[in-house]
């Protein structure tokens, strides 16, 4: 019989507060922070300092999970989400539910943003296009092709008509959102463009660059409402004494620069819901903050400005002809109106100083009753910093760190009954409850390379980097003690069996062991725990790893010759030397029962070894990078290993099979700890974050998987035929090209043949059908069978039950894929659906999309046109009654 497995399926994630590959934003409320974390995205209480939501994409999209890379929060509820494959998500944060993903990048999203009624969204990418998207009918409306490089950022202008894009070419593009094209292009940066910005009346648009000033932008509107913005132009243009007459595609006007505080380039330029305020957040620790004057205020500004100059030049004159001179002065002011420049709208007001390099800001739209502003930071040592803006000063209000660590996790392990996680890092340890994600405790410390849970989970204890061993009470959340144990990392701790010790490794080349003893503190009432050094083992290396036998008898050392010294407990002489490995081994574990012990190595190896002569039974290559941990199932021969290929892998020994893997982390996997009874496993990384798989009820076999795996590299290998990568590079798209939105997946190809099965099964129903009423009429009355593959409906209903399963964003891209021949067929049918009210935008879709694409086609078959002519009478009058109704 064939042996199941359980499968391990990811439960949890925990430890990450945010991603630095994204940015953070508000909602509509300003009640809640929207705070990407890695592959998930956080709904944070402000107020409160909790995270009250987590919107994470279903867990059947298997394969690895990618990072968000941008979040846009419209007026309302919803708030879409840009993933590093190009896909975007839009989520109801009320109901915490994807309401649909749309395809169409095939980079990174880079940018994204809501027109402010939060009908359309615009989008940017690392492929250099940028795609509008209808929120309501979601769908994509079309491509805007022509930067020469990533898109870093994106603007609606009057009122969603006009969109402004940024890209790394050093050119801002404005587009005509109706007529679909580019209506102007904006040079002078001298440097990547990386993010730009319009205040709420429209007046300014704002452009940071690598350059070290920030550009400014008169924005022109449509005559209808700009004549304030006419008139002001008008008088600069009048004053430089240039012509009157403007470009009419000229919809941003240089009005000037402001010099930067900071040599770093610029990440983010946002100002605030009431245009007040401008942050100017550079790519280092600092936040500019800009005050923004309103018209009148800054023509005082310029008219001061203007009369300092005057006296400047009046001072220089005689003093007799001091009345003179004030006579010809007024006449001077009378005729010549102040121009109003940059410096005198744009008042540097303050710099705000983090901690650390920030990697996002947001504004608050709700303005706080006691101050200017509040800022939200995010902050590249997962953290998150709120500040608030007041004239004179800004002070930090909030700082929500505790939920995850400031660096990689190095190690994790559990308590022996399982209710605790310690997790280790640069500065911290942390104790958690693995089965909540909570965080019980937080205790300062060295830096913690390896550590262990003492049983009855009063202590644990800690090895650093310095060669300290530190023990924590868990209770108080204290460091109870340090004592100075190596003379180099502690690399490694294994427990004694008989739990009334442990045994250390280090770069010092010693291998110690020790015991733990209850002792009084001088000047302390309670008992408190200390170690005590036992013995003392030189070996000829570093030594890397230690591993104790479950019955005691044997110490396991792995040293950096690439060699495992297998030694007596009791004696410590020598018994095995396991060699084979061509790197030094990272990792090893011995079975429950004594019979095995597994090695992972940095050549990227698992070697698994008897441990009765010191044969090794398999090297299996396990992993694309180097085996970091690796664990067995207690009383098994189930093994797990991690690795710098950000994957865990679930093994049997025994056969040397692989049985599942397991994809979710997006950087190195340093450790992994699994529990007594092997339900779950827990894995910490260098993205920060722990997480826990469950094992579940679901059984499967070896062979089933390994076809999986098949499967899912051939799916690859047709995602690199979409891209055509062996086919000749196209040249770059025209200046301003319109495209079709969507892109061609697996999901739009499994539609297309789910329609064509349709209209087949459908012309097959169809002649039985006729063939039934020629025997009826010939006088053989016999009972129609209809097929049972239908569902009881007819030829036509089948076919459009198979086109309304497909979403509205594939739509597009599945009909683009059906040869003529089966489009006419299709076509044919149309006419009976458009007498289905809720369907009619369905069928206009549909025919708007193949007499487009077979156009020529169409035009040429004669047995087309009859259909046409059909649905030319029908579809007009059936829209008609349509618009008539709404």
């Amino acid at each position: 019989m064939v042996k199941a497995f359980l499968r391990y399926e990811p439960a949890a994630s925990f430890g990450v507060i945010v991603s630095v590959e994204s940015n953070i934003t508000y909602d509509n409320s300003g009640k809640h922070l929207l705070v990407p974390a890695l592959e998930r995205l956080g709904v944070w209480h402000v107020r409160q300092g909790v995270c009250t939501k987590t919107l994470s994409p279903s867990p059947s999209s298997r394969g690895p999970s990618l990072a968000i890379t941008s979040v846009a929060s419209s007026p309302s509820a919803l708030v879409a989400s840009g993933y590093a494959d190009g896909s975007i998500r839009i989520w109801d944060c009320d109901k915490g539910t994807c309401e649909t993903t749309l395809n169409g990048h095939k980079g990174a999203v880079t940018a994204l943003r809501y027109n402010k009624v939060g009908s359309l969204l615009a989008s940017g990418s690392k492929d250099n296009d940028v795609i509008l998207w209808d929120v309501v009918g979601e769908t994509g409306l079309f491509r805007l092709r022509g930067h020469r490089d990533q898109v870093t950022d994106l603007v609606f202008l009057d009122s969603g008509k006009k969109l402004v894009s940024s890209s790394k070419d050093k050119f801002l593009r404005v587009w005509d959102l109706e007529t679909q094209h580019c209506m102007q292009i904006v040079s002078g940066h001298h440097s990547e463009i990386w993010s730009i910005d319009v205040d709420p009346d429209e007046r300014y648009l704002v452009s940071g660059s690598v350059d070290l000033e920030l550009k400014f932008y008169n924005v022109k509107h449509d005559s209808t409402n700009a004549k304030s913005m006419e008139n002001l132009t008008g008088d600069e243009i009048g004053n430089d004494g240039e012509s009157s007459t403007l470009n009419k595609w000229e919809v941003l006007k240089h009005f000037g620069e402001i010099q930067r505080q900071s040599k770093d380039r610029v990440a983010t330029v946002r100002f605030n819901k009431l245009g007040n305020l401008l942050a100017c957040q550079v790519a280092g620790k600092t936040v500019e903050i800009f005050r923004v004057l309103d018209e009148a205020e800054s023509k005082r500004k310029a008219k001061r400005r203007l009369n300092r100059k005057k006296e400047k030049k009046s001072g220089k004159e005689v003093v007799e002809a001091t009345k003179n001179v004030e006579a010809n002065r007024g006449t001077e002011e009378a005729g010549n109106i102040p121009v109003v420049k940059v410096p005198d709208v744009f008042k540097l007001l303050q710099t705000v100083r983090a901690s650390k390099k920030i990697c996002s800001i947001s504004f608050c739209p709700i303005a706080p009753k006691n101050s200017l502003a509040s800022l939200a930071l995010s902050l590249n040592n997962n953290l998150l910093e709120f500040y608030s803006i007041e004239s004179g000063a800004s002070s930090k209000t909030l700082a929500i760190e505790l939920q995850g660590h400031r660096s990689d996790v190095r190690s994790v392990t559990l308590s022996s009954d399982n209710s605790l996680l310690m997790s280790t890092s640069h500065n911290a340890v942390k104790i958690w409850n693995p089965s909540t994600g909570s965080c019980l405790r937080t205790i300062g410390s060295g830096y913690g390379l390896c550590g262990l849970i003492v049983p009855h989970n009063k202590y644990a204890v800690v090895g650093t980097k310095d060669g300290k061993i530190e023990i924590i009470d868990v209770g108080s959340g204290t460091c109870s003690e340090v004592v100075e144990a190596h003379g180099g990392p502690v690399r490694s701790i294994a427990t004694i069996p008989n739990g009334n010790g442990f045994v250390t490794g280090s770069a010092d080349r010693d291998v110690k062991f020790w015991e733990y003893q209850i002792k009084k503190k001088p000047g302390q009432d309670s008992k408190c725990l200390t170690i005590s050094n036992v013995r003392t083992m030189k070996m000829n290396e570093e030594v890397l790893v230690v591993a104790v036998s479950p019955d005691a008898k044997y110490v396991a050392v792995a040293l950096l010759d690439s060699t495992v010294k297998v030694l007596f407990m009791d004696s410590l002489k020598f018994f095995l030397s396991l060699y084979g490995h061509k790197f030094p081994v990272l990792c090893m574990d011995i079975s429950s029962d004594g019979e095995l012990i597994v090695t992972g190595s940095i050549d990227k190896n698992l070697k698994i070894w008897g441990l009765d002569f010191g044969d090794c039974h398999k090297s299996i290559f396990a992993h694309a990078d180097s085996v970091t941990a690796v664990q067995f199932v207690r009383n098994t021969h189930y093994m797990f290993s991690a690795g710098k290929d950000r994957l865990v892998k679930y093994w049997d020994a025994d056969k040397f099979e692989l049985l599942l893997t397991l994809e979710g982390h997006h950087a190195y996997v340093w450790c992994l700890a699994i529990s007594n009874r092997g339900d779950f496993v827990v894995t910490g990384s260098h993205d920060r974050s722990i997480r826990r798989w469950d094992r579940t009820e679901e059984p499967f076999f070896i062979e089933e998987e390994k076809e999986k795996r098949l499967e899912e590299m051939f799916e690859a290998d047709i995602e690199n035929a979409f891209e055509d990568r062996h086919i000749p590079k196209e040249e770059l798209p025209e200046e301003g090209a319109v495209a079709l939105a969507g892109k061609k997946t697996q999901e739009t190809l499994t539609a297309t043949d789910s329609v064509i099965d349709a209209l087949d099964v459908a012309e097959v129903e169809l002649k039985h059908l006729a063939e039934h009423e020629e025997e009826k009429a010939r006088g053989k009355v016999a009972e129609f069978q209809p097929n049972i593959i239908m569902l009881g409906l007819s030829p036509s209903d089948y076919v459009l039950r198979a086109l309304s399963n497909i979403s509205t964003n594939d739509l597009e891209q599945t009909l683009l894929a059906l040869p003529f021949a089966d489009a006419l067929k299709l076509l044919s049918y149309t006419k009976d659906w458009t007498s289905k009210p809720d369907k009619v935008e369905l069928v206009c879709r549909i025919v708007t999309v193949l007499l487009q694409t077979h156009h020529s086609q169409l035009i040429s078959t004669p047995s087309a046109r009859p259909v046409l002519t059909v649905l030319k009478e029908f579809l007009y009058a059936r829209v008609k009654k349509k618009l008539e109704l709404i």
